[in-house]
């Protein structure tokens, strides 16, 4: 039975070529926050800049997400991503060059980042959907978790390598530059895959079909409280926007050591999407995804409360397992559940969850910690993500009630 079988999905030369193309936009990507956010931090030693990294990303999905989506229901996605794949390198090479000539203001990498986020509001969007392209639909649960493994595994590499080397060679300029050369490399596996393209409508789109995303997951609620309790949990727990600041100021471990905190959360969550992908969720995954959402919080509490660098690790590893469980059913439920002609719509409404998850929880972050210091923000933050597990699950009773993850049942 192939979703028995670990490595199911990577049987299959698309998905292979697709999953190293997205490691490596992703260790791009990983690299090059863990450069911004040091060098932010390095200009004006002040969280609330933190937090606006995430709202210069956030703010272009937020405005853009429905256009997002019916671009990728209507244009070729492995086009659209090869483009967004070429516009990130373009990015990276801006902030090398800004680098080289000497910041003395943050403003022109916040601008820089407005871009980043107006081509991720593409990207995300188009990579979500073309995944079910490149497998059959018996082994797309299995290709979840093992894609979800290896997009981890990316955020574990990109912010060790981009840590390591800032802070071996003193400036963020080399990581950008191997920034750059990931993107291009990304954009040309993307060329190799070979899917028979879909038949998507001509002319002119009526209006009322960029809202199709928002009307379907009003109608599916199970789809709708899985990805909102990701978005508000995610959002309150955001302890990573704060890391610069833990690495500098309370832990003292410097750029290495935030790359190393900065991967600690892939870390778990590649461990887990490894056990997830040979041992499926078969029985009470909806309970099973609001436990581990509640240990979300409780390991930033912990996070929170740490002096010790060991524990603080352990922490933010354990917080990355129980995010990646509600990860995968999450993405499972969306795109096993969503019609091929509106998974780019409803992709885009996902995204935008997420992106109000990571971007806004990183300003969210950054302004508690300006009012009540670092500390309190993210044990404030992992509380109340404890507190939106125990409101969501009488919100959407449906939640509790998922048993497995197979596609009749979710339809």
């Amino acid at each position: 039975m192939p979703l028995a079988e670990g490595r199911g999905a990577f049987r299959y030369a698309n998905f292979r070529h697709y999953m190293t193309a997205r490691m490596l936009a992703t260790i791009a990507s990983e690299m090059q926050a863990v450069a911004v956010g040091w060098q932010v931090y390095a200009l004006t030693h002040r969280a609330l800049d933190l937090g606006l990294v995430g709202l210069a990303q956030f703010l272009p999905g937020m405005l853009l997400f429905l256009v997002a989506g019916q671009t990728a229901d209507r244009f070729p996605r492995q086009r659209i991503l090869q483009c967004c794949y070429v516009a990130f390198a373009g990015i990276s090479a801006v902030l090398l060059v800004l680098t080289l000539r000497g910041l003395t203001s943050v403003w022109p990498v916040y601008a820089v980042l407005v871009w980043n986020g107006v081509v991720r509001s593409f990207n995300g969007p188009a990579s979500q959907a073309f995944l079910p392209l490149v497998v059959p639909q018996e082994v797309f649960p299995n290709a979840v978790a093992l894609g979800s493994g290896v997009f981890q595994g990316a955020m574990i590499a990109g912010p060790m390598v981009g840590g390591l080397v800032y802070g071996l060679t003193g400036s963020p300029a080399p990581v950008y530059a191997g920034s750059v050369a990931a993107c291009l490399s990304a954009m040309v596996l993307m060329g190799r895959i070979r899917v028979q393209a879909a038949e998507r409508p001509r002319g002119v789109a009526r209006p009322g079909v960029v809202l199709d995303g928002l009307r379907y997951l009003w109608r599916a609620k199970l789809t709708l409280g899985a990805i909102s309790l990701d978005m508000f949990a995610v959002l309150l727990g955001g302890a990573v926007a704060l890391l610069p600041v833990y690495a500098k100021d309370i832990l003292g471990v410097g750029a290495t050591g935030l790359g190393i905190l900065r991967g600690a959360p892939g870390t778990g969550a590649v461990i887990m999407a490894m056990v997830l992908a040979h041992r499926p969720l078969k029985r009470h995954a909806g309970a099973i995804m609001l436990w581990c959402v509640a240990g979300f919080g409780a390991c930033t509490v912990v996070f929170g409360l740490s002096r010790n660098v060991a524990l603080s690790v352990a922490a933010l590893m354990t917080m990355g397992a129980c995010d990646i469980v509600s990860v995968v059913v999450r993405h499972t439920l969306v795109q096993i559940s969503t019609p091929d002609e509106m998974r780019g719509r409803v992709s885009a409404v996902n995204m935008m969850f997420i992106g109000a998850s990571n971007e806004v929880g990183q300003f969210e972050s950054g302004v508690t910690a300006a009012w009540l210091g670092a500390v309190p923000a993210v044990v404030a933050g992992g509380l109340g993500t404890i507190l939106i597990v125990v409101l969501w699950s009488r919100l959407f009773p449906e939640l509790r009630r998922v048993n497995e993850l197979q596609p009749a049942r979710q339809a």
